[in-house]
């Protein structure tokens, strides 16, 4: 992982996702970009007219905020032994995230906390997840460093995007100290869980398969309790998206495993 784009706009989760992204940086020899992004709502304001203007006073408060978290971020970096640099926009977060996402190795994004907003971390989360074609590390606020070398679990179903998050997860499952593949068994399709540990075979890697019933809960709280009796320092899986009214609403897996995982999520496309 040497192209590691992080979210680094100030928010109450910046601290963890800066956090995973330096434990990536430093156990890959890796690149941190931050990008932090100012929606155009942020100083745009509307009147019942249907015009639109800035109010001076708020470009300068939303310019200040964002020099000052700048600064914070320069500083805390220039004290780590990382290579890193800044990125800068105007517009709408996820939407940049997926833009400057091309030829990243991993996005560092946020799960959700419960006083998220609609418009908060979890639809940048949900959003990036499904466009971007990088992997996509969501990580939960309360995080306070992601163990890179821990045990890894591969939430396997078939799927073209849980295939595509296996292989971009890859450099990460090499640095593991032990890879569990989990299928629950009543969501599997496609290509079995043998292929899957066949695949990590050839790249030297020694999974260990787990068939996982779903009991009377849900696939993901079953994903999840696999998760906490493997103590996984995080879950790879596939992202699903499937309306078009809003982009980034998800499959029911993902859109529960996104709200309900306290562990960081590692999301293919």
């Amino acid at each position: 992982m040497k192209s590691i784009l992080l979210y680094a706009n100030a928010d109450g989760s910046l601290e963890s996702r800066l956090q995973a992204a330096l434990d990536v940086a430093r156990a890959s020899s890796g690149h941190i970009i931050c990008l932090q992004a100012t929606p155009y709502d942020a100083f745009i304001l509307g009147d019942p007219f249907g015009g639109v203007y800035a109010l001076p006073q708020v470009v300068e408060e939303v310019n200040k905020t964002n020099e000052d978290n700048k600064k914070r971020l320069e500083d805390r970096l220039s004290r780590e032994s990382v290579s890193w640099s800044w990125l800068e926009y105007d517009g709408q977060p996820a939407q940049l995230m997926v833009d400057r996402s091309r030829l990243a190795d991993i996005v560092v994004v946020s799960l959700p906390d419960k006083e998220t907003r609609k418009d908060g971390p979890l639809w940048i989360a949900a959003d990036v997840a499904v466009h971007a074609r990088s992997l996509v590390l969501a990580v939960p606020k309360s995080l306070a460093s992601l163990d890179c070398f821990g045990a890894a679990m591969v939430a396997w179903n078939g799927s073209v995007e849980g295939s595509n998050a296996l292989r971009q997860s890859l450099p990460m499952l090499k640095l593991a100290s032990s890879v569990h593949i989990v299928t629950v068994t009543d969501d599997e399709t496609g290509f079995p869980a043998t292929q899957a540990c066949e695949y990590l075979g050839w790249h030297g890697l020694r999974p260990e398969l787990h068939e996982w019933s779903r009991g009377e809960g849900s696939v993901a709280e079953a994903l999840l309790r696999a998760a906490s009796n493997l103590t996984a320092s995080y879950v790879v899986m596939g992202a699903y998206g499937h309306s078009r009214i809003r982009e980034a609403v998800l499959g029911g897996v993902t859109s529960a495993m996104l709200r309900q995982s306290s562990i960081p999520l590692m999301l293919g496309r």
